[in-house]
């Protein structure tokens, strides 16, 4: 139910950071992925939505795994992101990434894709790739919504499709459904969002999270507050009262990205001196004003001791 031990906690996303001509600066994507490892992230996935994966050329997201690959060198999985505009999209980068060192993939259906194409999808990844396989099951704009009975029949009948990163409306009721109804075929569930509902997230069950890795190290040591916690009579994961003091210190920041996304992922790694510019390729008009700034000094400021630098 909680996953495998190398699939279990903090899974950092790293944000693609660009030079001023929004080239990709590898320099300082490397930077963004030491990071996240120095800061005791339990995993790297890359290229996702808050790499702004679905605006780097396909040759820009095997580089980044590559980049993932080099730097991490085989300490922690790499999770890599394989969402396509196709299932024939969704298979190549699959056949393109399987065997550069990954140790496993994740994907969203296609946008607009119905119950067969969603079905489709993740059975030829899985073939395809033939290690594990991630249902990232979402919500618009950033991604499709998948029918809980569509996860739980892909998990009972796919091989490799193991695992879920659960971000939909309604996460914790819907982990708790797929606990209870795909038993022992689900390996592990993460959350997402910032892990803005990791504490009830946890004491559904979920095997860690996936948040934006600009500030790893408070998720890191939310972390290990939650784990502290072991087990009631009833086998349940308990939250501790450090942990829910941690996670309540975090939730200013947990909101203000909320609202502006890789804006503010990358204007928080820029604050921290770990890349050289927050500009993004996304047409989302989410950028921050002066006061948004502000703000997010004072955020960055009163989570302070649980940051690193």
């Amino acid at each position: 139910m909680n996953g495998e031990p190398g699939f279990r906690g903090i899974y950092a996303i790293p944000v693609t950071p660009f030079n001023e001509d929004l080239s990709v600066d590898w320099k300082s994507l490397g930077k963004c992925i030491e990071f996240s490892v120095d800061a005791g992230a339990h995993g790297i996935v890359i290229p996702v939505n808050a790499s702004e994966g679905p605006f780097l050329s396909d040759t820009e997201r095997e580089m980044s795994i590559q980049t993932a690959v080099n730097v991490v060198n085989g300490a922690i999985p790499i999770v890599a992101g394989v969402s396509g505009s196709s299932v024939i999209h969704s298979v190549d980068l699959t056949n393109k990434f399987k065997d550069m060192g990954v140790s496993s993939v994740i994907a969203m259906p296609p946008n607009g894709a119905n119950t067969e194409i969603m079905e489709e999808t993740y059975s030829k990844i899985a073939e395809i790739g033939q290690i594990p396989v991630w249902i990232q099951n979402n919500k618009p704009p950033a991604g499709p919504t998948i029918a809980t009975k569509t996860i739980v029949n892909l998990l009972k009948s796919v091989t490799h499709v193991d695992y879920v990163k659960e971000e939909s409306l309604l996460p914790g009721q819907v982990m708790t459904q797929i606990f209870n109804e795909a038993g022992n075929t689900i390996k592990g569930i993460m959350g997402g969002m910032g892990g803005r509902f990791l504490c009830d997230e946890y004491r559904r069950g979920a095997c860690g999270t996936m948040p934006a890795g600009h500030i790893t190290d408070a998720h890191v040591t939310l972390w290990k507050a939650l784990e502290a916690g072991g087990r009631d009579e009833n086998g349940l994961q308990i939250v501790t009262e450090e942990a829910r003091g941690i996670w309540e210190q975090m939730i200013p920041a947990l909101n203000f990205e909320f609202l502006y996304s890789v804006f503010a992922y990358k204007m928080a790694y820029f604050k921290r001196g770990i890349i050289k510019t927050p500009l993004c390729r996304t047409p989302a008009n989410k950028s921050l004003d002066n006061f948004d700034v502000s703000e997010l000094n004072l955020i960055l400021d009163r989570l302070g001791d649980l940051l690193t630098k």
